[in-house]
């Protein structure tokens, strides 16, 4: 039995707590929200899972310090806007390579820095790793069968943390590509605005294929040029992650995307989501990483004009239609 602390308790985090309880572990959950700790006390639920039943000594704390001291591993799980005033609250009580996993997909807009580099600049003294993959929370916490993915730097940190969440319904594969992982994570929530969009229009199941296919093909691009490794977009934090947020009504994403695409503003959207909707903070960043590699990403252009510069969906996507002509994969010569 592992001591397990989650820092961060939306969706994901409870998912991930009840799954990791399940597992046979002791689970300790924070959340800075006062309101949301004693809802959980009180009835034992969330409300992003009204299904799930939490159990009765599953520890729920406002307290940052009770939910890392003495822990095992340490799971972080808030959203990505958050994540760099989190890790600095966090820095007292964290000794020195203590193994964090962090669960949240996202780019800072400021700094362009993924999520576990953001932890390992606020936390130099600990060991940081990362799980992703095709994983809506709502099915994880009902115990339908899910596969991820865990990077860290060591092989032993990793096979570490398989362990931990390995189980009948939730498997674990492992890689050392930290960085690719983050990235297919982070990148694909603007390809799902994308094929959101496409729905909202009343587009049908062959432009959402385009989308996907040419979106993980910017994701490869500037993935790889940044130091991802290919195979890694090919895997479960990419092409696997991809398809499942654009095809999903459980992504938030994709749902602000269609409200995007029947008009409505990213402001509307949002409030309508009622939750983080990561794409719209990652939009920029990719943008920003685009041009800072030259890198070419025209439906992360198309999305940023629409959520930032007023264009209408619509002409987005004729946008994208007519743009020149092109070959499909410049890696492969002509005879």
């Amino acid at each position: 039995m592992a001591k397990i602390g989650i820092i961060g308790s939306g969706s994901w985090g409870m998912a991930l707590s009840a799954l990791l309880y399940n597992n046979g572990h002791e689970v300790t959950v924070w959340s800075a929200l006062p309101d949301e700790i004693k809802e959980m006390q009180q009835t034992h639920r969330h409300h992003t899972l009204p299904e799930l039943i939490l159990p009765d000594n599953m520890v729920f704390t406002e307290d940052l310090e009770e939910t890392m001291s003495g822990k095992d591993l340490l799971i972080t799980a808030v959203p990505s806007v958050y994540v760099r005033a989190t890790a600095k609250q966090m820095n007292p009580f964290c000794r020195y390579g203590q193994v964090i996993v962090n669960v949240a997909k996202g780019i800072e807009e400021t700094s362009l820095m993924t999520l576990s580099e953001i932890l390992e600049e606020e936390l130099p003294m600990a060991n940081v790793a990362v799980l992703s993959g095709p994983s809506h929370a709502e099915e994880v916490s009902k115990g339908l069968p899910t596969t991820c993915v865990v990077g860290a730097t060591t092989r032993k940190t990793a096979e570490y943390i398989q362990s931990i969440f390995m189980s009948e319904v939730f498997r674990v594969y492992t890689s050392p590509d930290i960085q690719g992982i983050e990235l297919g994570g982070s990148l694909k929530n603007v390809i799902a605005l994308a094929a959101g969009i496409a729905d909202g229009l009343g587009y049908g199941d062959n432009t959402k294929a385009a989308l996907i296919t040419r979106g993980i093909a910017e994701i490869s691009r500037l993935g790889t040029a940044i130091g991802g490794k290919i195979q890694t977009f090919g895997g479960l934090s990419g092409i696997g992650d991809l398809i499942v947020t654009c095809a999903s009504m459980h992504s938030r994403n994709r749902r602000a995307g269609i409200l995007l695409g029947q008009g409505k503003s990213m402001e509307e959207a949002t409030k309508e989501v009622k939750m983080v909707v990561e794409g719209i903070y990652s939009a920029k960043a990719a943008l920003a990483l685009s041009q800072k590699y030259e890198i070419s990403m025209p439906i992360v252009e198309q999305v940023n004009a629409v959520l930032f510069d007023g264009k209408s969906a619509s002409e987005a996507v004729r946008d994208l239609m007519l743009r020149d002509k092109t070959i499909e994969s410049s890696d492969i010569p002509w005879e």
